[in-house]
């Protein structure tokens, strides 16, 4: 893959599994809310991509190495593996009546495509794989606990 879209795309995808799963769980611990769910996530599909896109766009024009048309790869497929990712995780909310069960799906599929993300660069670096896929998950996982106990409080606090 060239690497203007390999950056593009790692960087979408991450951000958009770890950033989507952050706020469904947030979100639903703080509302116990399908619509307010749904509404997180379309707004992280469409201003957290082009957020992410125009970073990286700047980013790749202030390291003055990159052609205009490597940087708009890296813009576009930022925007578009942030935005298509993003949108996975409504599936799950609209699939499944019991809520819980939902989120439960959400987060065991970002988990589950992040780690597959992990093995195929660690395979690409020649590391071993437990090594990258601990340290990736771990981070996700530490989101995802973060997002919970932050929706939690926010629930008791204020409902």
């Amino acid at each position: 893959m060239n690497p203007s879209l390999r950056t593009g795309f790692t960087f979408g995808l991450t951000s958009g599994i770890i950033t989507t799963v952050g706020l469904i769980v947030g979100l639903h611990s703080g509302t116990h809310s399908k619509l307010a769910v749904i509404g997180g996530v379309l707004t992280i599909a469409i201003a957290d991509a082009f957020s992410d896109a125009l970073g990286i766009h700047i980013s790749e024009e202030s390291e003055c190495q990159h052609t205009g048309k490597e940087i708009w790869g890296s813009t576009i497929s930022t925007f578009l593996s942030k935005f298509v990712f993003a949108l996975i995780f409504i599936v799950p909310v609209l699939l499944f009546n019991r809520f819980s069960v939902a989120i439960v799906v959400s987060v065991t599929v970002g988990l589950l495509m992040l780690g597959i993300l992990s093995f195929m660069i660690a395979r690409e670096q020649k590391a071993e794989p437990w090594r990258v896929i601990s340290e990736h998950l771990g981070i996700a996982l530490l989101v995802i606990v973060l997002t919970h106990y932050v929706g939690d409080w926010i629930y008791a606090t204020f409902s």
